[in-house]
């Protein structure tokens, strides 16, 4: 079987071929791709220097793709690449929000995949962390309303984001002014409640996503959701504060046993031992972390809760492979017949 990653060079592609690297899933080759700008470049996996290729403008000779080089690139390329015979595991949101594509969480969803044309979404990094946490305790107490904060990492830009908070913060460690090119203000010893484009209703698009893209993977378009999304000065790992509502009424106990032996997911819950989710101990970690599990004081049997998660891990290259290992799982990854 043949793999093929496009966009091999960014932030999401090196984790993808880490990732690979310790994957269960089995195929024979793998295939890099990113822009002109990087074409010729090598990249190491499992000891070997692989070239990275120009991404083709037609078919690409692989039996799945890991596609992760951006929005316009997957709408215009995606459906050429299926045409060719390929399963694309699309990380952009080109194609989160079409009802013919499954966005999928393979803890939460995983079934929806094989309900896939040739194309599966993977989906925004906020809600895959989120809806790890918040799915098994909507299987068993029912999520009437959900309310979101978010302190997402500067990877959350790419690495121009990373590159950005560590240059301007040493600026401002020797008294120099930091500047803004990848976010809206300077990112250093700074907080800033703007991510992604506005929206008409006064959310950002990245809070409309969480909104969105939680409905669609759990199939519940009554789910009542607010979500504001804040950038951190931090590299990698996004945390959020969720208030849940709840149908039927849940302890911290119990919703503590139950998400201790739920997929995905690492419970860090000691308060008094300070043990609780953190960027600091989440970054690098396959699982979700969730924590400060308490009675909600507002909605009665309701619950509040904290969560870190790797955002380039589960919330984007660790969920993609993830999906591939279901496909192949299931038989449902076939390769194509090779002269």
């Amino acid at each position: 079987m043949r793999v093929a990653i496009v966009g091999a060079t960014g932030a999401v592609g090196h984790e993808l071929l880490q990732v690979l690297e310790k994957s269960s899933l089995r195929f024979d080759e793998l295939l890099l791709y990113a822009s002109p700008r990087s074409a010729g470049s090598t990249l190491k996996f499992r000891g070997e220097d692989l070239t990275v290729q120009v991404t083709p403008e037609g078919a690409i000779d692989a039996d799945l793709i890991l596609a992760s080089a951006g929005g316009s690139v997957s709408q215009a390329l995606a459906p050429r690449w299926v045409e060719g015979g390929a399963v694309v595991i699309d990380n952009s949101s080109a194609f989160r929000y079409d009802p013919e594509v499954p966005l999928v969480v393979p803890e939460v969803n995983g079934p929806a995949a094989l309900r896939h044309k040739g194309i599966i979404a993977n989906p925004n990094c906020t809600t895959a962390i989120a809806v790890v946490a918040v799915a098994p305790l909507h299987r068993e107490y029912g999520v009437r309303r959900m309310i979101v904060s978010t302190y997402q990492a500067t990877s959350g830009a790419g690495q121009k984001g990373m590159d950005e908070l560590l240059t301007q913060t040493h600026k401002v460690l020797h008294g120099q002014e930091a500047e803004a090119e990848v976010f809206a203000h300077p990112i250093p010893f700074n907080v800033i409640p703007h991510i992604d484009a506005f929206q008409d209703n006064g959310y950002t698009k990245e809070e409309m996503k969480v909104i969105w893209e939680t409905r669609k993977i759990l199939e519940d378009e009554s789910l009542q959701i607010s979500c504001t999304a804040v950038r951190i000065p931090t590299l990698r790992t996004h945390s959020e504060a969720i208030t849940l509502d709840l149908e039927r009424p849940a302890t911290p106990e119990a919703a503590r046993a139950l998400l201790a032996s739920a997929a995905g997911v690492e419970v860090r819950d000691d308060p008094a031992g300070r043990l609780y989710p953190m960027p600091l101990t989440a970054s690098g970690k396959y699982d979700v972390e969730v924590g400060r599990i308490r009675p909600s004081l507002v909605f009665e049997g309701g619950l509040d809760l904290f969560v870190a998660g790797d955002q380039l891990l589960k919330g984007a290259a660790l969920n993609a492979v993830q999906i591939a290992e279901y496909l192949q799982q299931q038989g449902a990854l076939k390769e194509k017949q090779r002269a």
